[in-house]
């Protein structure tokens, strides 16, 4: 119907009235070659399928990479299981979902594990959406941290996966440096909230939102604005992300709102 529309206005404004009827049959054409091709592709029964298989990719491919991750430092180490298991509980998932995540996670351990090929799978569920490909990411950075250090080999591997979802170097070291800076932000603010105050917090609350102590205020509120965008549940949850996800995204957005609170504060002092 679109195709008709825009036709017969674009045909009169340029031809007047002979520009309208052929503008109507070029748009006329253009809608049956369109319709073809949705219903060649599935219609929307399609569309709505495909939300319900990405949701599935993402939440295998999360657990599936995670045990890839922790077994390429050579071992699983105790803290691996215990992120993993950790992790299993912010999502809160159900007894049958646990066993699935479970499986994945030792289909993952496997020296033979197609993780490309995964990977590649992901990027095409989520084709567009770098926002939810960002947060895959930051989960993976979780169980490299699990021993409270990245190894070489682990860095290498998470810069792989990086690159493989379209994320550049650079854009890989600001992730996982905001990363590193939200972990130990958050550590210290559940820790006590004497220690929100300290030198080093505030330190880390800049480095979390990507900007430094010296940026000015158009900087620091553009910078918050961009990280709450990307990491606002609505927006993921909108753009397919499963909705076991929804905790994670809100206690994301809690400690980047706590770090601007902490930089305001200290500001207005």
């Amino acid at each position: 119907m679109w195709g008709k529309i825009l036709g017969a206005l674009f045909g009169m404004a340029i031809l007047r009235l002979p520009g309208l009827f052929i503008g109507l049959l070029v748009g006329h054409w253009f809608d049956r070659a369109l319709s073809r091709q949705f219903e060649r592709q599935g219609g929307f029964q399609r569309l709505f399928r495909n939300q319900q298989e990405a949701q599935g990719i993402f939440m295998f491919s999360t657990f599936a990479v995670m045990g890839h991750l922790a077994k390429s430092s050579g071992v699983v180490t105790p803290a691996h299981i215990r992120q993993a298991q950790h992790f299993m509980e912010q999502l809160g998932l159900n007894a049958a979902q646990r066993k699935e995540a479970q499986d994945a996670f030792r289909d993952g351990k496997a020296s033979h594990f197609p993780w490309q090929q995964q990977l590649q799978e992901l990027k095409e569920a989520y084709r567009n959406r770098p926002d939810v490909l960002m947060l895959f990411l930051e989960i993976q950075l979780g169980i490299a941290l699990a021993d409270g250090k990245i190894i070489p080999r682990q860095r290498t591997l998470l810069s792989l996966i990086a690159e493989q979802l379209d994320f550049s170097a650079l854009q890989f070291e600001q992730i996982l440096g905001r990363y590193e800076a939200e972990a130990r932000f958050t550590h210290r603010r559940h820790q006590s909230r004497s220690t929100q105050q300290s030198d080093s917090s505030l330190a880390d609350a800049y480095a979390l939102l990507g900007v430094s102590a010296g940026c000015s205020e158009a900087e620091l509120k553009k910078a918050y604005k961009r990280l709450m965008a990307q990491h606002h549940p609505d927006k993921l949850i909108a753009q397919g992300m499963p909705k076991e996800m929804l905790e994670l995204t809100k206690q994301k957005t809690q400690e980047i709102q706590a770090a601007y609170a902490l930089i305001k504060q200290n500001r207005a002092r």
